[in-house]
């Protein structure tokens, strides 16, 4: 005698949680999109009849103004929406930079304040204290006074091998494009590929033997090696573009502008104390007993950090290291205060010249819901990689 079937349940029932679930759902969404419509074309209409002109017909017109610091040429006959790339590109410069730079300083003050020297560890937590309690706009306004008031005139620029620093920032040799440089950018390409191959390859004989990987320092050497085996068959382009003296500036070669570097360094100097913080409880959050586990293998205090302390912390820290690197990104907003073109700055002065406030706003408000969203995306990825499998 076979037993009965149980029977089957209806997913389409209005007793299944998961059909009841997605129909509060659709009914969210569909209110949401109601109440951004209504918000939307209420706002039109009342532009209309006080004859507020609306649309992004605007971004095809010549912008007619200059920008003084972009990453490719720009011209103000050129169209609203070639100024706002521009915009777009410089805070993107800015946060990408930034970032980087506030994980490696974040990471070694954080590191530091474990430190077993009394100077170390009362220096980084000094650091902490001091720019993190700080407002991050008074921060911005410091260093730009620094760089402006500080430094020399550019015809009195302080020289130091082929670099110039004055009023104007920093000027640098830049190499003059050729050919061969593309050969360079190969390499390099290749050398990051090979690197994180090697990189697997490390990790996989470091589990099967035990003997601690070069993570570092071997994979750069093959970076360096293959964008210098890239630059030989490139035919090894050695032209500069150097700055030299002008009457009244300093002319040719690269520049760091003030108001870059002010942006640069009070954004990733804020946000580094917010990472220390961040780095110092994920790796507060390890039991002790790993770092006795540690000692009684024999590890040094280096290698106790970076092989078994900083791993086990990665789950606790990257979720908050997150929320830090969305805060740069955003506070590089603050930018326009002192003069740096980013895309707000672009968009205030489109606001000025045209009028399109609604459409401007819009469209700064995508560039930060965009970035915010990647950086999110990626964050979240490296998150679950780092995560540690169960069994």
């Amino acid at each position: 005698m076979t037993a009965a079937s149980p029977p089957k349940k209806n997913r389409w029932s209005w007793r299944s949680q998961a059909f009841r679930g997605l129909v509060y759902q659709i009914v969210a969404l569909g209110l949401i999109a109601l109440v951004v419509w209504y918000l939307a074309h209420n706002t039109l209409d009342n532009m209309r009849t006080r004859g507020i002109q609306s649309g992004f017909d605007f971004l095809n017109s010549p912008a007619g103004f200059d920008i003084g610091e972009s990453l490719y040429p720009f011209d103000s006959a050129e169209s609203y929406w070639r100024a706002f790339l521009i915009g777009l590109s410089n805070t993107l410069r800015v946060a990408i930079i930034g970032i980087v730079l506030t994980t490696v300083i974040g990471t070694l003050v954080g590191v530091g304040r474990f430190s077993r020297n009394g100077l170390v560890r009362g220096l980084c937590s000094a650091y902490v204290e001091f720019f993190r309690n700080v407002p991050v706009l008074l921060q911005l306004l410091m260093w730009y006074l620094l760089f402006t008031e500080m430094l020399p005139m550019a015809s009195e620029a302080l020289h130091v091998g082929p670099l110039y620093l004055s009023k104007n920032g920093i000027n640098f040799p830049i190499p003059v494009w050729a050919a061969g440089h593309a050969w360079v950018a190969v390499g390099g390409v290749l050398g990051l590929v090979l690197a994180w191959l090697h990189r697997r390859w490390a990790m996989r004989r470091f589990h099967a033997t035990g003997q601690p990987p070069s993570l570092f320092w071997a994979p750069l050497a093959i970076v360096i090696g293959a964008v210098l085996l890239g630059w030989l068959a490139g035919g090894a382009p050695m032209a500069l573009d150097s700055p030299k003296e002008g009457e009244f500036a300093i002319e040719g070669g690269g520049a760091l502008t003030p108001e870059f570097m002010a942006v640069l360094l009070g954004l990733t100097i804020y946000t580094a104390a917010f990472v220390a913080e961040v780095v110092r409880g994920g790796i507060q959050s390890v039991p002790r007993g790993q770092s006795e586990a540690s000692a009684a293998l024999g590890l040094n205090r280096a290698q106790e950090m970076r092989l078994v302390m900083l791993p086990q912390a990665l789950r606790v820290i990257i979720p908050p290291l997150t929320n830090q690197y969305l805060n740069l990104t955003k506070n590089s907003s603050l930018a326009v205060a002192i003069g740096y073109p980013d895309v707000v700055s672009i968009a205030n002065t489109a606001i000025n010249q045209t009028g399109r406030a609604v459409e401007c706003i819009a469209i700064v408000m995508l560039v930060y819901l965009s970035t915010s969203l990647a950086t999110s995306l990626l964050m979240n990825w490296y998150n679950a990689r780092a995560a540690i499998k169960e069994r």
